[in-house]
């Protein structure tokens, strides 16, 4: 009878126990305060000091920071886009959170988790602020100060065990700093091919979460643990350097074609080529260059009066895409007077080398490359070639197009590859992006002069400015690492017509190679010597093989 009663107190004690945490819980959540009054409202001049500080955090940053534009226009644009905004953004939250719904269905007796309402109410995020960056690179960086104090209405309703349980988030407030980029920046619409976010700090989160009709975030102890786990876990995916990377065009669109290697060909011999000379002979070289390429071909010597020529030259071209591009061989015969004839020709698709093997060939000449041509049947000799595609070491700084979906990168640091192998042949590569304040005391139609090794290439001609936008690249074949030269680059102006003082220079600069060298790339602008204000922007690149 004593165990009994026992068991009878124990059991009272805890029902009692559960039954006072709930009335407890109920009047913790739904009770008020009788005492509270309505804030006192004062003009910001008859603030004492300690309240001003109180205000400081809520004061925007382009009052604080001369950094930080005011952005009122944009503001207004997302005021007014924000219904459709809210419709299209509830759209992605479904089709994201719908398939991790489906994943807990049948689980935890979880018999259907649903969407009862979605929506981000009607007051719209704002922009405190925008600071602009300025980069040498092709890209646009953006860091807007958004703050978010939202009347969401999003209710998801689960039935566990043929009970239903209504989930609401209320009172959101988010505060968050990211660093947005559009890159690269391409000639087509919208201009960029991705949008690459990063959180610069840690964001302020806030939120209710109702549950059966309580707010279960008043609960001491769980609000400060839930936000902090947010925070941690939004911080460890975005939090810079790590990035969220957006898709905007397609990769086909905007790819950009960098060399990814060097073809070595050695000219060897032809036989037996068409006589073309009244003595029956012929004066041979050969052209070579590469599909989809506007450099100038390579050319041989001129060998006088054979049909089998022997060269044992040695060429090199730039390779960007070894799986599509061609080489293409011309023999030619030289004349002095009018156009040299075309001896024949032939093609040879690079897919067909192994990296870094030499391999010899021995072709036919054609009199065209096109295969159903009757007249190619005629026998036009062979040529003899050596073929070496060598890749270079490294090429993660060159654009590959984009990823499938979303994809968050660990690093944004990117942008200067490591090239350990500072000596032996490589390809320097020159890209003259363009100019600014570049002024000539008699015209203004700027071209550019890039020098090296007595070598000169020349860009086309802008017309009529003062900031020139050439974005023109030029090549180098090099058999050793230039680590103690320089690079000669001059700003020039032609006059359209005919006249005295023609040309005129406005301005140059010397750039050191060996920086290039060891670094791989160089991005950045440089002072013009003998001109005022002048400022030209260059890429340099070094690869090596």
């Amino acid at each position: 009878m004593g165990l009994f009663s026992s068991l009878l107190g124990i059991l009272g004690f805890v029902i009692g126990l559960l039954f006072g945490v709930l009335i407890g819980f109920y009047f913790f959540i739904y009770s008020e305060s009788q005492d509270v009054e309505d804030p006192e409202i004062k003009p910001l001049f008859e603030l004492d000091t300690v309240a001003l500080e109180d205000l400081m955090p809520e004061i925007p940053l382009w009052v604080k920071s001369p950094d930080y534009d005011r952005v009122d226009w944009l503001n207004k644009f997302i005021s007014h886009m924000w219904p459709f905004l809210d419709k299209a953004i509830c759209s992605i939250i479904r089709s994201t959170a719908e398939p991790i719904f489906a994943d807990y269905v049948g689980k935890f007796k979880i018999e259907s988790i649903e969407f009862k309402n979605l929506s981000l109410g009607n007051l719209p995020p704002t922009i405190h602020g925008l600071k602009v960056y300025e980069t040498n690179e092709r890209e646009l960086v953006m860091e807007p100060a958004i703050r978010w104090a939202g009347n969401p209405n999003i209710i998801v309703a689960a039935t566990i065990s043929s009970m239903r349980i209504t989930i609401q988030l209320v009172d959101v407030q988010v505060f968050a700093a990211p660093r947005v980029t559009l890159k690269p920046l391409v000639p087509t619409i919208p201009c960029f091919a991705n949008v690459v976010v990063s959180l610069m700090e840690k964001p302020y989160i806030d939120f209710g979460v109702n549950v059966l009709g309580g707010d279960l975030m008043s609960v001491p102890g769980l609000y400060r643990y839930v936000q902090e786990r947010i925070k941690k876990e939004v911080a460890s995916l975005y939090l810079w350097p790590k990035s969220l990377e957006i898709p905007v065009l397609d990769a086909s669109t905007v790819a950009i074609k960098k060399p990814v290697g060097i073809l070595h060909v050695k000219v060897v011999r032809a036989t037996k080529l068409l006589k073309m000379d009244l003595l029956g002979l012929s004066d041979p070289y050969v052209k070579l260059s590469l599909s989809g390429e506007n450099l100038p071909a390579k050319k041989t010597t001129i060998k006088k009066k054979t049909l089998n020529p022997e060269w044992n030259e040695e060429f090199k071209l730039s390779v960007k895409d070894p799986q599509s591009q061609m080489l293409h061989i011309n023999v030619f015969d030289w004349d002095k007077v009018g156009a040299h004839d075309r001896l024949g020709t032939q093609i040879y698709p690079l897919k067909l080398l192994t990296p870094n093997e030499p391999k010899e060939a021995t072709l036919d000449l054609l009199k065209d490359t096109g295969i159903s041509d009757s007249h190619n049947k005629k026998q036009r000799g062979q040529i003899s070639l050596e073929l070496t595609y060598a890749p270079f070491r490294d090429d993660r700084d060159d654009f590959s197009g984009l990823l499938d979906g979303y994809a968050r990168k660990d690093s944004m640091m990117d942008r200067i590859p490591s090239n350990v192998n500072q000596t032996g042949a490589g390809l320097l590569l020159v890209t003259v992006q363009g100019a600014q304040d570049v002024e000539g005391s008699r015209h203004n139609n700027p071209y550019v002069l890039v020098i090296f090794r007595g070598e000169t290439k020349k860009s086309k001609m802008m017309r009529r400015t003062r900031n020139p936008l050439w974005n023109e690249e030029f090549q180098f074949l090099l058999e050793e690492a230039p680590l103690q030269e320089k690079i000669h680059i001059q700003v020039m102006s032609k006059r359209t017509s005919v006249s005295f003082h023609s040309k005129e220079s406005l301005g140059h600069v010397d750039i050191n190679l060996g920086d290039v060298v060891h670094n791989g790339r160089i991005n950045q602008k440089y002072h013009l010597i003998d001109s005022k204000n002048g400022v030209i922007h260059v890429e340099l690149r070094w690869k090596t093989i």
